[in-house]
């Protein structure tokens, strides 16, 4: 186990950053200081983290708004904590995004880990009691056919510039560890969802929309089939890795649990039609198919037995059960919704989809 004192978590007031600060404070015995620095960007938001701010705000938890691109905002960061380890989820995230503006990718997912990598390595020097734990997603493989998995030593083939953007900088992070002996882990994940993800991916679209008696967009036929992972399965997974995974090794964490869209959003429909007490049938009337995006991969698969055999970890929440979950959090956050609905994700919404 590592001696873990100060925890920089980049991109903590996003969906999966603000749940990994919930996990630690809640299911973890971290007994140091946790330092979320998150530049607010449209899917940053801390109201994600108002409980944990009224209890620890200035004593074991910090927040800086600061940007993984500015060389001296990060140094100040990594001198001013004392920084022994690194938690690295900030990213642009959205594949849809990605095609229409690709130029932010670019920018915070590959120079932005530069950057952070940079400091690491004039902060720490040679020091091996530290750990830059990298965040990555599955889309760095590609596509996979009607069978097969994703393992560890599957080779990268990434389709969109979210994708590519995540690659690089993931060749990056490997190439910090094996020239400068930097100490660093990696972790490739599958589909999150849960509580506090921004409505501009799949499930907390499709509850919404479903809420809201709106067209439920389907992309091509709807069998394009992702792995889906709850969110603090995922963050139990990343902090086992950070506390017990061996320096330079990659670890898939995937859910398990595959699901064509088009049969998701049918659970979906049925799901949220029954907290509603609403008629299903009315719902799934909503759904419509869409012309398919741009290299949208067809089939993701995670094999995770390496982290559940050499970490002892395993997914503790069972699909059904999640997103009941996650629905009821969504049907009982309108005002949260109303926030993040009401910024520039919905300028820039209006900007892209409102001709389509």
């Amino acid at each position: 186990m590592r001696k873990i004192k100060n925890i920089l978590v980049t991109g903590g007031a996003g969906f999966i950053g603000s749940n990994f600060i919930h996990y630690l404070f809640n299911d973890t015995e971290f007994d140091g200081r946790i330092i979320n620095a998150d530049k607010l960007t449209y899917a940053g938001n801390l109201e994600n983290l108002t409980e944990i701010n009224k209890k620890h705000e200035g004593k074991r938890y910090f927040f800086e708004k600061a940007d993984i691109c500015d060389y001296n905002a990060i140094e100040l960061l990594f001198r001013k904590y004392d920084i022994d380890t690194v938690i690295h989820f900030a990213a642009e995230s959205h594949v849809d995004r990605s095609i229409h503006g690709p130029r932010d990718f670019i920018e915070t997912n590959i120079n932005g880990t530069f950057c952070l990598l940079e400091n690491a390595r004039a902060f720490w020097g040679d020091r091996d009691d530290v750990l830059f734990h990298h965040i990555s997603t599955d889309e760095v493989f590609g596509s996979l056919g009607e069978t097969g998995f994703f393992y560890e030593t599957t080779p990268y083939d990434p389709r969109s510039p979210y994708s590519a953007s995540k690659a690089s900088s993931d060749h990056l992070v490997r190439a910090y560890n094996h020239t400068y002996n930097l100490p660093v882990t990696l972790s490739n994940c599958s589909n999150n969802y849960g509580p506090y993800q921004f409505p501009e991916k799949l499930i907390p679209v499709m509850i919404l929309n479903i809420k809201e008696k709106k067209p439920l967009p389907v992309y091509g036929d709807g069998r394009n089939i992702r792995d889906w992972l709850y969110v603090n399965d995922h963050n139990s997974a990343a902090w086992a890795i950070i506390n017990k995974g061996k320096t330079g090794e990659t670890y898939n964490i995937g859910g398990e649990n595959e699901w064509e869209n088009i049969k998701l959003v049918n659970s979906l429909c049925e799901k949220v039609a029954r907290f509603l007490k609403k008629d299903t049938d009315y719902y799934k009337k909503l759904i419509t198919f869409v012309k398919d995006r741009p290299g949208h991969d067809r089939r993701y698969a995670i094999n995770c037995d390496r982290i559940k055999s050499e970490l002892g970890w395993k997914q503790s929440v069972d699909f059904d059960a999640g997103l009941d979950r996650t629905i009821e959090w969504y049907l009982n956050n309108q005002r949260w919704i109303d926030n993040v609905r009401s910024g520039e994700y919905k300028k820039w919404m209006e900007k892209n989809y409102s001709k389509r």
